[in-house]
C-alpha cells in the first residue's frame, strides 16, 4: 500500500496507517498506484497546502483524514516530472497557493515517493551546484569588472536574493547564463512569476524596469561565451516579459558579441509571438530557441497566455526559424490533467509534426492547481496519464528529443 501523507498545523508530516494515498488529475482524484511513484529524489522539497485537507481511501472511499490535518505535497527539482497533483478538500477560506509546481507524495516502505518521472538528467541544474558558500565572492568580483554595467547588478541581485540558477552561472562562469532585455511582454499570462494582476496569486520575482543596450548585452555575452565552458547565453529570463519585444538591442548585441568570440550558443527563451523581432534575432546569427507552449488548442492556449498575438504567429516564427537552421524546443508546461486530455495529444502530435520541432522541454506548470483549472475550457474526454502522454509523444514521432533543458549543441 501507498500510505497517505498528512501535516499538522506546525507543519510536521506523518504517515496515515492504513490509509490508501490518492491523487489527483485535473480535478479527478484517483489512487496512487506505486508505478506512478517515484522515489522523492535529492532536492526535492515537502510542504503543506494551508486551508487543504488531506485525503486518502479508507473502506474503499475516498475521504478527509479525520483531524485537523492538512494536505501535503513534493516540489520537485528540474528534470522531473509531476504526473499527479495533490488530492485535497480545499476550505471556504482557503488562500490561493504560491507559485510553485504541487506534486502528490505518499509512503511506501518507510520512505516518501512522489507522483513524478525523471525527464532529464539534472547535473548542471542540481540545487548542490548553486548557492555555494563562495558565490558571494565571485558575484562581488565579477561586479567590480563590470561596474556600471546594468545586466551584471540585475543578475547579482537575481542570483543572491532569488537564487536564479542561469544568473548564478554568470559568476561561476560556466554552462547557461540568463541575459535579460525586456521589461515588457505581449502576453499575460496566468501566474506570471515576474509580473502578476491582482485578481492572482504573488509573483516571486520583480521584473526589470531597464532596457539595456547592445553594448551592455555584447559585454556580458562575450565574457560568458568566451570563458564559461559549455557557454550558452539566454534572453528570455523569469525577471523579463518578452525579449523579442527588444529585438534591436538583442540583434544588434549579437553581431557585436560574435566580432568577439564564436565561442558557445546564443539561445533565446521566447512565447514566439512577435515574428517580427523572432525574425530579426534569427537572422542576426540565433542557434537555438525555446518557445514557451502550454497548448497546441488556440483556445486553450489563448486562455492561458491573454495574448495580443495568435498561436499561427507562434507557428510562422518557428517556421522561419526552422528554415534558417535554428535548433527549436517548446518549453512544454505541463499540469496533469491538461496537456494528457485526448484532444490535447491529438494537437501536440499535429503541431509537432508540422513544426519539425527537435525537442520537447517538460516543464511543471507552477501555479495553484483549482486557480489554474477554473481559468481552462473543459476537457472533451478522459485524461490518458502523463506517462502515457509522454509515450504518445515517443511512438508518433521517434526523431523527437525529450527532456527538460537546454542541451549544449557545438
Amino acid at each position: 500500500m501507498l500510505t497517505a501523507l498528512y501535516a499538522d498545523k506546525k507543519g510536521e508530516i506523518f504517515d496515515a496507517p492504513g490509509i490508501q494515498a490518492v491523487g489527483r488529475v485535473g480535478y479527478d482524484e484517483v489512487k496512487l498506484h506505486l508505478e506512478d511513484m517515484i522515489p522523492m529524489p535529492e532536492g526535492a522539497v515537502l510542504a503543506f497546502l494551508p486551508g487543504r485537507t488531506a485525503l486518502g481511501i479508507s473502506k474503499d472511499k475516498i475521504a478527509p483524514i479525520q483531524g485537523k490535518v492538512l494536505a501535503v505535497a513534493v516540489m520537485l527539482p528540474a528534470g522531473y516530472t509531476r504526473t499527479h497533483v495533490p488530492a485535497f478538500l480545499k476550505h471556504v477560506d482557503a488562500p490561493i497557493l504560491p507559485l510553485y509546481g504541487y506534486a502528490a507524495a505518499a509512503l511506501y516502505n518507510d520512505e516518501i515517493y512522489v507522483a513524478a518521472v525523471k525527464s532529464d538528467e539534472n547535473e548542471k541544474w542540481h540545487p548542490y551546484s548553486y548557492n555555494t558558500p563562495d558565490l558571494k565572492k565571485k558575484v562581488s568580483r565579477i561586479k567590480r569588472e563590470f561596474m556600471g554595467n546594468r545586466i551584471v547588478e540585475q543578475l547579482a541581485h537575481c542570483s543572491l536574493k532569488w537564487q536564479c540558477c542561469t544568473a548564478e552561472n554568470l559568476f561561476y562562469q560556466r554552462w547557461e547564463a540568463g541575459i535579460p532585455t525586456s521589461p515588457v511582454c505581449n502576453a499575460n499570462c496566468f501566474g506570471c512569476i515576474s509580473l502578476q494582476p491582482s485578481e492572482c496569486c504573488p509573483s516571486p520575482q520583480k521584473r526589470i524596469d531597464f532596457i539595456p543596450t547592445p553594448e551592455e548585452i555584447a559585454a556580458v555575452g562575450t565574457f560568458h561565451l568566451g570563458n564559461a565552458p559549455e557557454g550558452i547565453i539566454s534572453f528570455g529570463q523569469g525577471c523579463e516579459g518578452e525579449p523579442s519585444l527588444s529585438f534591436e538591442n538583442i540583434a544588434a548585441a549579437m553581431k557585436l558579441i560574435r566580432v568577439k568570440t564564436k565561442k558557445g550558443m546564443i539561445n533565446i527563451n521566447t512565447n514566439a509571438g512577435f515574428t517580427k523581432g523572432i525574425k530579426a534575432i534569427v537572422d542576426a546569427g540565433l542557434d537555438s530557441m525555446r518557445v514557451s507552449i502550454i497548448s497546441a488548442i488556440p483556445e486553450v492556449y489563448q486562455a492561458y497566455y491573454r495574448s495580443n498575438y495568435t498561436l499561427d504567429h507562434v507557428r510562422e516564427s518557428i517556421a522561419y526559424a526552422k528554415q534558417k537552421g535554428v535548433y527549436v524546443s517548446l518549453n512544454m508546461l505541463t499540469f496533469p490533467g491538461l496537456n494528457d486530455r485526448p484532444e490535447e495529444v491529438k494537437a501536440w502530435i499535429e503541431f509537432i509534426k508540422a513544426a519539425d520541432v527537435d525537442m520537447i522541454q517538460l516543464r511543471n506548470l507552477n501555479v495553484d492547481p483549482d486557480a489554474f483549472l477554473e481559468i481552462m475550457p473543459e476537457s472533451a474526454g478522459t485524461p490518458i496519464g502523463i506517462r502515457q502522454f509522454i509515450d504518445a509523444l515517443k511512438h508518433n514521432v521517434p526523431r523527437l528529443a525529450i527532456g527538460s533543458f537546454s542541451h549544449y549543441k557545438k
